[in-house]
C-alpha cells in the first residue's frame, strides 16, 4: 500500500483527532474567561460556610451536622429551596475546624491555592501519563475549563485534593503498586463514601490487596471521630444523609436519582442505580476485566449510582476520560462537561421537559460515557484469570 491509499484509508476521526483539541481549547478559553469573574467575586461563604460552621459545633460539642445561619448556605431557585449543611462523614468535623484558625475571608483564599495546587498536581500527572506536545496544552486548558472546576472554588468545597489522590491511586494501579493505590483510595472513601464501589468492584474481578488496604484505611479514619466524638456523631451524620432525598432534583445533581426525580419518576433512579451496581458486580466476576476497565466503570458508576453525584465529581472522571481519549465518545462528554454551571441552573423554572433535557445535560453525558465504556469492553478481549489475581 502506498502512502496516499494509507492516507485514504484512515478513520476520518484521526483528522478530526487532530482538530477538535484545538476547538475544545477555544471553547475552553471563553468559558475560563466567563467563570473567573464569578468566582473572585464577593459572592458569599456558601459550602465553605457550611464547612467552617460545622467545624466550630463539633469543638462546641454541638451537632457538626445542624443548620447554623448565617454561615449554613440557604439556597432558593424557582421550584427549589434548601439547606445546605455538611454533608460529609464524621471525620469532617475534625478537619473542618482548621479552616478556623483565621479568619474566613483569608482561610478561604488560603483554601483556593491549596485547591488549586492539588488540581495543577492532578492534571499535569495524567496529561504526563496520556497526552504530549500541543495537544497536552490544549488539554490542559480544557480541563482548567471543567464546570466542577469552578463551581468547587466558588463554592470553597474539598474535592481537589481528593481528586489528586484519585488521579495518583489510578497511577499506581496502573504500575502495579497495589498497597500505595489501596491507601488513597482508602482515604477517598473515608471522604467520599460513594466511591466505596471502586475497591469493591476491584475485589470482585480479583484484584484483593487494593481493596483490602483500602478498608483498613478506611476504618482508621473512621475510627477517629468515634473516639474523639463517640458514637452520636454517626447517627446525627446518617440521620441527615437519610433525610437529604429532596436535593436529588437539583440540576447540578448528575446521578441517576437526579434524573429520575426532574422526570418525577423518583424510584426510578433507585432502580437504575441498582441495575447498573448489580450487573457491574456480576460483569467484573464473570469476565475478570483488567484492572483499569474496572476502575474505569467503577469511578462513573459511583456518580451515576449515588443519590447526589454533584457536577463537582465529575472532576473524578480526568483519569477515565484521558486514558480513553483517542475513542470519539468521549469528546461530547468533555464539552458538556465544560458548560458553566450558571447556565444550567438558569433553567429552574423552565418546564418540566426543558429540566430532563437542557437542565440535566451534566447527567447525560455520564449516561454517555457510560454507554461508551460498555461499547468498548464488548470489544475487549480479557485474558483468563486463575483465581485470585492479586
Amino acid at each position: 500500500m502506498d502512502a496516499r491509499q494509507f492516507s485514504a484509508s484512515r478513520p476520518q476521526h484521526h483528522v478530526f483527532r487532530l482538530l477538535f483539541p484545538i476547538g475544545l481549547a477555544v471553547l475552553s478559553l471563553w468559558v475560563i474567561n466567563f467563570e473567573f469573574p464569578r468566582v473572585v467575586s464577593d459572592h458569599g461563604w456558601w459550602d465553605f460556610g457550611a464547612f467552617v460552621a460545622s467545624g466550630r459545633a463539633a469543638a462546641a460539642g454541638l451537632d457538626p451536622y445542624g443548620i447554623y445561619p448565617p454561615l449554613t448556605p440557604h439556597v432558593v431557585f424557582p421550584g427549589f429551596e434548601a439547606w445546605n449543611p455538611n454533608l460529609n462523614p464524621p471525620i469532617s468535623a475534625l478537619l473542618f475546624q482548621l479552616f478556623d484558625i483565621t479568619d474566613l475571608a483569608t482561610s478561604l483564599r488560603v483554601w483556593w491555592v491549596i485547591s488549586l495546587v492539588c488540581y495543577l498536581a492532578a492534571v499535569v500527572l495524567l496529561l504526563r501519563r496520556y497526552s504530549e506536545g500541543v495537544e497536552a496544552i490544549l488539554l490542559g486548558i480544557w480541563a482548567f475549563a471543567l464546570a466542577g472546576f469552578w463551581d468547587t472554588l466558588f463554592l470553597g468545597q474539598i474535592y481537589t485534593p481528593l481528586v489528586l489522590a484519585t488521579v495518583v491511586a489510578w497511577l499506581l494501579l496502573e504500575r502495579g503498586k497495589l498497597v500505595q493505590a489501596g491507601i488513597l483510595i482508602g482515604l477517598l472513601v473515608s471522604m467520599k463514601p460513594n466511591f466505596l464501589v471502586w475497591p469493591v468492584l476491584l475485589f470482585l474481578a480479583g484484584c484483593w490487596r487494593p481493596p483490602l488496604v483500602a478498608a483498613a484505611t478506611a476504618a482508621v479514619i473512621a475510627a477517629i471521630p468515634l473516639a474523639v466524638f463517640g458514637p452520636q456523631i454517626y447517627l446525627d451524620w446518617l440521620s441527615l444523609v437519610a433525610s437529604d432525598g429532596d436535593r436529588a432534583v437539583f440540576l447540578t445533581n448528575a446521578s441517576f436519582a437526579g434524573l429520575a426525580a426532574r422526570a418525577g419518576l423518583p424510584l426510578l433512579g433507585t432502580v437504575l442505580s441498582a441495575l447498573l451496581l448489580l450487573s457491574l458486580a456480576a460483569w467484573a466476576v464473570w469476565r475478570r476485566p483488567g484492572t483499569m476497565d474496572v476502575s474505569s466503570f467503577a469511578l462513573v458508576a459511583a456518580l451515576l449510582a449515588s443519590p447526589l453525584g454533584w457536577i463537582h465529581y465529575t472532576l473524578f472522571l480526568l483519569p477515565v476520560l484521558l486514558h480513553h481519549w483517542q475513542r470519539p465518545w468521549t469528546w461530547p462528554v468533555a464539552v458538556a462537561l465544560t458548560i458553566p454551571v450558571p447556565l444550567v441552573l438558569a433553567q429552574f423554572g423552565a418546564s418540566a421537559w426543558l429540566q430532563l433535557t437542557v437542565g440535566s445535560v451534566y447527567g447525560w453525558s455520564l449516561v454517555l460515557l457510560l454507554l461508551g465504556l460498555i461499547a468498548n469492553d464488548r470489544q475487549t478481549s480479557y485474558p483468563p484469570r486463575q483465581g485470585v489475581l492479586r
